[in-house]
């Protein structure tokens, strides 16, 4: 905790007017899901994150991304984090098969919320820069995903300040005749030896539709390649330990239509993980022998999710024309393993000495929540959507740590079963309305506003004498929306919200020896939410075969979070704890776009740029990303759909003015670019049954880098790796 990551600063660079990047943007370019198992139809690209009402992308007022399954199945995506490497404003941080989360414009961890079906997933037990994880859900499952770049608190409530992700599975169907499908394959990886059985089947018999899905996957940690990267050099390959995984996803649901426009659905999900790993080289691999040693895993988690879920289309009330009723419970419990080794260095220790910290975490937590929304249509051309939602969790934890001081003497040993952060409640309830105002024929508006209250609460634990301890907030927020069609294919966008993140349990309630074996963290209960306000100014354009989105975004968090030393002790250590300090200043330009010729070929491309600063000390670089960011594609899909073809590129610019610490590669952020390519090939297919094969290279230069979260702590990527996956759809 204390030794926070150091973060990049940079200005804005000049936007530059290329094609971009686009994907699932307009009609010719969007996929669905397969709506049989034998094609993928290419419908209208519509979203329902942003605004909460089924909306064109292109008529939607913010910065939207929607992927789907066909996309997935492309990129060959381990996790939905995956799906977007290539797009702007996201970026990737952690490593492996299993740890790999979203950032957004320069935001992570709990600043960004992920949504499955539009249910919380985030809990309030994770650390600040980790988040929750994207493999919860099975990518396999996936029908789309959305992801909006920005602010999102007005619909979604606290964690919504850099975004959101929210995970579509593919459901039951509710209409058609009797029919049963589904699929079988199997997918193997090269650098990590991964081996992956998955399959579905889906119907509707007798009134009744059903889909259940199952996915086994065990992985190895893999091997960085040999090369430079920066001032690093490594002569031969090393391992990136614990980035392997064995894991399994497996969900069932069941669909009713009870009525003309009424469909009720519930839905059992299960996610369970075994010897998953934060990821780490050793610092004797990387000449770097003096350096910490620091190994963070996840002997075992496990993840269960039911939920129950009303849909009203056609409701005749003066309230509303549309309800949805969503009630949920779910269960998610954790193993934390976090070895530490920090050597003195000789003289004046003694060789090999240094402060070993061993510290073990057994978390599990229990959440039920609902959301309640409706929708009513006003005048037939306003939508007033409104609605009230509410969460808790109950979080109950054991703990052990044993320190242990060498170098100077006998070693000295400190052993601790006192839980650092409590068992506790945390509860978090809001009540929301957004107004959409199709003023004119070209122009729309859209006002939101939201009231939420937040209160945690400590419980009785054993081995913590501390009396019981409340602390609560209550924020309102607000956004507003433009988008002003200047003809048929050109819209201009602005649109400025404020959103809000409350402190968590670990930032209110921790107290003890941080996890690094270096200082004692004091709680504090009266940290207040952080809270951002941000404008986004853009340019749509959707003509024939080609779409091209440009946004200018300007952002300010107020009530940064952040650890500071109190300038006292706790016995030998120094004391330090969370405190509302941050006012961090975002700026940066999105240019995405996409071209699709009827004959099959496809071009993509996006660049991004990024510059952040501390408003309250300029000299702090607080950045937490490259400063930009181009990548393309070129495809070819068979308009037969027989096979499909890609290639694509990703550049990372270079950034300078970063304070990376002691880390191996030197004060500057090295630049790094990266390629790969793919083709599939359907075969054999006879009425509903065939067979399709997928390869995929990545890496293909075999080169030696890292995503910007994961340099510092240096964990670089796999090097040249082959994808292969095979299905049966019947």
């Amino acid at each position: 905790m204390i030794a926070q990551r150091r973060r990049a600063h940079a200005l804005l660079a000049l936007a530059l007017v290329i094609p971009a990047i686009a994907p699932a943007q307009t009609p010719d370019t969007t996929r669905k899901a397969r709506t049989d198992s034998t094609r993928v139809r290419q419908l209208d690209p519509i979203n329902v994150t942003a605004t909460r009402t089924a909306r064109e992308v292109f008529r939607t007022p913010q910065p939207v991304l929607v992927m789907d399954s066909a996309t997935a199945r492309r990129r060959a995506a381990y996790t939905v984090s995956d799906l977007f490497r290539l797009e702007p404003g996201v970026d990737i941080t952690g490593t492996g098969s299993n740890q790999a989360r979203l950032a957004i414009r320069g935001q992570r961890g709990q600043r960004i919320l992920l949504l499955e079906n539009g249910i919380r997933l985030n809990n309030a037990r994770r650390q600040q820069d980790f988040g929750e994880l994207p493999a919860l859900s099975d990518v396999e499952s996936l029908e789309r995903a959305e992801l909006v770049r920005g602010p999102a608190s007005v619909l979604y409530g606290t964690d919504a300040i850099g975004g959101v992700v929210n995970l579509f599975t593919a459901g039951a169907p509710t209409s058609g005749p009797n029919h049963i499908g589904g699929e079988v394959g199997y997918r193997f990886s090269s650098h990590d030896r991964q081996r992956r059985p998955a399959g579905y089947v889906f119907g509707r018999l007798g009134g009744v539709g059903f889909r259940v899905s199952g996915t086994w996957r065990e992985t190895e940690a893999y091997r960085a390649p040999a090369g430079s990267f920066g001032s690093l050099v490594l002569a031969a390959p090393v391992r990136v330990h614990e980035t392997g995984v064995q894991d399994e996803n497996i969900s069932g649901e069941l669909g009713i239509a009870v009525a003309e426009g009424h469909k009720l659905f519930a839905r059992y999900a299960h996610y369970s993980a075994q010897h998953a790993g934060f990821g780490y080289v050793n610092p004797d691999d990387l000449g770097t022998p003096d350096d910490p040693d620091i190994r963070i895993a996840y002997p075992r988690q496990t993840f269960d999710q039911a939920s129950v879920r009303y849909l009203a289309s056609r409701v005749s009330s003066f309230l509303a024309d549309r309800l949805e009723v969503t009630g949920y419970y779910q269960s998610n419990s954790r193993d934390l393993n976090l070895d530490v080794f920090v050597p003195f260095g000789s003289p004046p220790a003694a060789p090999g000495g240094g402060v070993t910290s061993i510290s073990r975490n057994f978390t599990d937590i229990d959440t039920w929540g609902f959301r309640v929304e409706a929708a009513r249509i006003v005048g037939g051309r306003h939508t007033l959507t409104y609605g009230v939602d509410f969460s808790r969790d109950d979080s109950f934890n054991r703990d052990s740590s044993v320190t242990t001081v060498t170098g100077f003497g006998p070693p000295q040993q400190q052993v601790s079963n006192t839980p650092p952060v409590p068992n506790a409640v945390y509860q978090t309830g809001g009540i929301f309305a957004q107004a959409a105002f199709a003023l004119t024929d070209r122009l729309n508006t859209m006002l939101g506003a939201r009231i939420q209250d937040v209160r945690a609460h400590t419980l009785p634990t054993e081995g913590v004498t501390a009396a019981e301890i409340r602390s609560d907030d209550q924020t309102v927020v607000g956004s507003a929306n433009l988008l002003y069609q200047l003809t048929p294919h050109v819209a201009l966008v602005a649109s400025a919200g404020r959103a809000f993140r409350s402190p968590n349990l670990v930032e209110r309630f921790f107290d003890g020896p941080t996890p690094e074996g270096s200082g004692y963290q004091v709680r504090n209960p009266d940290l207040v939410p952080e809270t951002s306000f941000s404008v986004d100014l853009g340019l749509k354009v959707r003509t024939g075969p080609a779409y091209f989105e440009g946004f200018y975004y300007r952002g300010t968090i107020h009530n940064g979070i952040r650890i500071e030393p109190t300038g006292g002790t706790v016995g030998p250590f120094p004391a330090f704890r969370n405190v509302n300090v941050d006012k961090i200043r975002d700026e940066g330009v999105e240019l995405l776009g996409d071209v699709r010729l009827p004959i099959g070929l496809g071009a993509r491309a996006s660049f991004s740029s990024h510059s952040a600063e501390d408003a309250l000390d300029p000299n702090n670089p607080v950045g937490d990303t490259y400063s930009r960011k181009l990548a393309g594609e070129l495809r070819y899909d068979d308009p037969s759909g027989r096979f499909w073809l890609s290639y694509g590129v990703r550049h990372q610019g270079e950034r300078k003015d970063v304070a990376l610490g002691a880390g191996p590669v030197g004060d500057a952020l090295p630049a790094f670019t990266v390629h790969g390519a793919g083709a599939g090939l359907t075969f054999l297919r006879t009425g509903r049954v065939h067979h399709d094969l997928a390869v995929n290279v990545a890496n293909l230069g075999n080169r030696l880098y890292a995503e910007f979260p994961n340099v510092s702590f240096f964990r670089p990527e796999p090097g040249r790796s082959v994808t292969v996956t095979y299905r049966l759809g019947f």
